[in-house]
This record gives structure tokens, sequence and C-alpha cells, in this order.
């Protein structure tokens, strides 16, 4: 028997080749262990709910769609950058801000000088502003520290967020995201001292499931990506990509070349980029919070995306500088607005294509049997309106491995 039998349900199974969004209305979805057993229409059940679980749930008419996914994200860091977006709205330019001390610099100082026990309260604030938005898996990057204590405390920090709540965590090292202020003038020593001592400390603590870089003009040199890529192949751990956010840097093709799981912002990624991360299965992430706060011109490329069938995903890019972005939901409607996705894949973005780009398409992103039953449920009448409602919080329950997961209401929102 199944462990549990949902009925009176419509299924967004979000799986490909068929209807959109993979519908099926008058559904059920039964869940064995942490596993979805079965799911389909209610009049193709073999038997009577009772006999077939152990326990039958009316979903009351609710949309249900994969526990969602955000696969970029800064969660963990300290202080925040308010100050610095009253200073640009008042004229100053980012030459008069990092004269005053901030930037990325201010963001690691008081990352540096945070608890461990203030890193956990205030990613946990931000963490649960996601969960109550149906989020169910995400992704959290370390960046901030850029030294050996703080970068593997960081990790440490959200890997224990993902044991506090009801959200699987994949940690990402990304210690090649800035130069640190004792490294001004030596960026290739700075990068040694990352590929040869920080990220095989993280490796060998086990405490990240990939490997990321900041590729640009005002980061780091493909050479320099290069050798931290190789440390961390030496090291079995995939990569990822910040990638030609502000100029064509060749980082999309440089991700596809060591078939890097995502490579992301991406909008100035060339054609050739573009087919080459095609060839290699490697995903565009795209990140419209940032897009939308840097007040950016360059749209993405999503016509070429979708001509060499790159899995398009979307994330909150949640971190103090570009992207104080806590709702997954307004990224979808950014991501329709601002870049012309459909609702269909803006929700294919945080679910099947989310979970692809963390390496976990196999396992997490659509209804179907053997996956892992997470599962969003929506007081919505259909499922565009995820995308259209800005402002609104729909999610009413929450199931994750299984077990129907408390919902933390974000303070300000309701259903739609």
């Amino acid at each position: 028997m199944y462990d549990t039998l949902w009925v009176n349900a419509n299924l967004a199974t979000m799986r490909t080749g068929g209807v959109p969004y993979g519908a099926i209305t008058d559904g059920a979805i039964a869940i064995s262990g942490d596993k979805i057993a079965w799911a389909g229409t209610r009049t193709e059940l073999p038997d009577s709910p009772e006999k077939l679980a152990l326990e039958v749930r009316d979903a009351k008419g609710a949309w249900i769609t994969p526990g969602l996914v955000d696969c970029h994200t800064h969660l963990v860091y300290g202080g925040n950058r308010a100050n610095e977006f009253e200073m640009r709205l008042g004229g100053a330019t980012y030459e008069d801000i990092a004269r005053a001390g901030g930037g990325i610099v201010s963001t690691v100082r008081k990352t540096r000088e945070a608890s461990d026990a203030e890193l956990t309260a205030t990613g946990t604030k931000r963490l649960e502003r996601l969960l109550a938005e149906g989020v169910t898996t995400v992704e959290i990057k370390s960046g901030y520290g850029l030294d050996l204590e703080t970068e593997l405390r960081m990790l440490k920090v959200a890997r224990s967020l993902g044991e506090t709540h009801p959200v699987t965590v994949k940690t990402t090292f990304l210690g090649a995201h800035a130069l640190p202020a004792e490294y001004k003038g030596r960026a290739d020593a700075y990068i040694d001292f990352v590929a040869d001592e920080v990220l095989p400390q993280a490796a060998k603590e086990g405490l990240a499931d990939a490997v990321d870089v900041f590729c640009e003009v005002i980061g780091f040199t493909p050479e320099q990506t290069i050798r931290v890529f190789e440390s961390a192949k030496a090291r079995n751990l995939p990569v990822k990509l910040h990638a030609d956010q502000r100029s064509d840097f060749g980082g999309a093709a440089l991700a596809a070349k060591y078939g890097a799981l995502s490579a992301d912002h991406i909008e100035f990624a060339g054609e050739a980029g573009i087919a080459a991360m095609g060839a290699a299965g490697t995903v565009g992430v795209l990140l419209p919070g940032a897009f939308y706060f840097l007040r950016e011109h360059q749209l993405p490329p999503v016509d070429a995306l979708r001509r060499h069938g790159v899995p398009i995903a979307l994330a909150t890019d949640s971190n103090p500088g570009s992207s104080p972005l806590l709702s997954i939901l307004l990224a979808m409607n950014f991501a329709c607005t601002l870049f012309r996705l459909t609702p269909e894949e803006a929700l294919a973005g945080i679910t099947r294509n989310g979970a692809k780009a963390l390496g976990l398409g196999k396992t997490h992103g659509t209804i179907e049997k053997g996956k892992v039953a997470d599962l969003a449920f929506w007081e919505v009448g259909s499922p565009a309106e995820l995308a259209y409602a800005m402002g609104a919080n729909p999610c009413v329950r929450v199931v994750r491995d299984g077990v129907e997961a408390k919902v933390i209401r974000s303070p300000g929102r309701r259903g739609a």
C-alpha cells in the first residue's frame, strides 16, 4: 500500500513532450516513503483510494507542482548594503561607493566579523522567505569570506541550514568571487591560494557540492578560472560559472568545455558560446533580479538558448549587492516581463531545469514515479498565476521527502 494518496488535485508535473506544464487535471498522486509512487488521473486509479493507501488526503482542487528549486543564491553573509542602494539613487558612482568603503569589500568585512550564530540567524530569516514560497531545494554559495577560515565557515553554516529546515541545501564553493584587499594587485597569487589551499580543504571536509568562479573583466580571467576548475576536477567536484554578465568574455564556451552544470547570468554570451552549452548539456541560469536591481539593458540571449536547446533555469541570485531578492515567484514574473519567457518556461526554470543546474535532474524537478516526493500545493486556477500575480504567495502546503512541512508565512504576503 501507498503511505499517502492525495486526491482531488491538479498536477503540473513539468514532464516534457506532452501537454503544457505536463498538466493532469482531476489527478491523484501517491507517496511511499520519500518517493513518488504513482501519479495520474483519478479515473486511472486501479482501486478505491481507501484500498490503495494508509492515508487518503483531499487536495481540495489545489494545483500541485514539484517543490521549487532556487539554484543560485548567496544567502549566507554579514550585514547588508541598503546604504549603497540609497547612495546610488542619490547619484553616487561605483567608484564613489568603493572610496567610501562600500562594494563587495564591505560585505567581506562584515561576514568575516560575524559569528557563526549571527550568520545562521540572518541566513535562516532569508531562507524562510524562500521556503514560504514552496522552495524545497536551494543552492547556497560561499564567496564573502575570501580567506580560508571564513569561506569554510560560510559553507558549514549553509550545510547546517539544510539540517535544521525542510530543504535540500546544495553548497557551492565560490572562493574566486572577488579579489580581497590583502591580495590587491596579486590576482594570480590569490587564485593559487584558492586552488591550492582553500578549495582542497573544503573538499577534504566535504563542504562543497560544486565549485564556481566569477569569470569577468572585473573578476577573474579565463586562465585564472581554468586554474580553479582544474583543482575542482582533480577532486571530482562539478563546476559552475558566473559567465558573461558584463561582456562576452568567453565564459559560456569555457563552462561548456569543462562540462559545467550551469553558466549563470550570460547576458552577453554569444552564439558560439550558447551553441557550446547546448552541445555540452550545460544549463543556462538567468538571474532577472540582478538585471532589474542594477537596471541593466543587455537582455540574455533567450532566443539563442531556445534555438540550441539549452535548458533555461531561473534563480533569485539573492545577495546583498546586486539582487537582494527573496521571492522566487517574483523572479518568475521578472523573467516573463523583462526577458519574455513564457509562464511555462519560467516554472520549468525553477523546477525541472533548476534541478538540472544542481545535478539533481534524475531525482528532483518533475512529478513522476521514483522521484523524490518534494511537492508544493497552490491555491490558483492555473499554473500561469504563479508568474502572474506580483507580490502574492498562493502556496498553501509543502511536502518534502514525502512529509508535510510547516509553511512559515512571510510577512506582508497572502494568497492570491
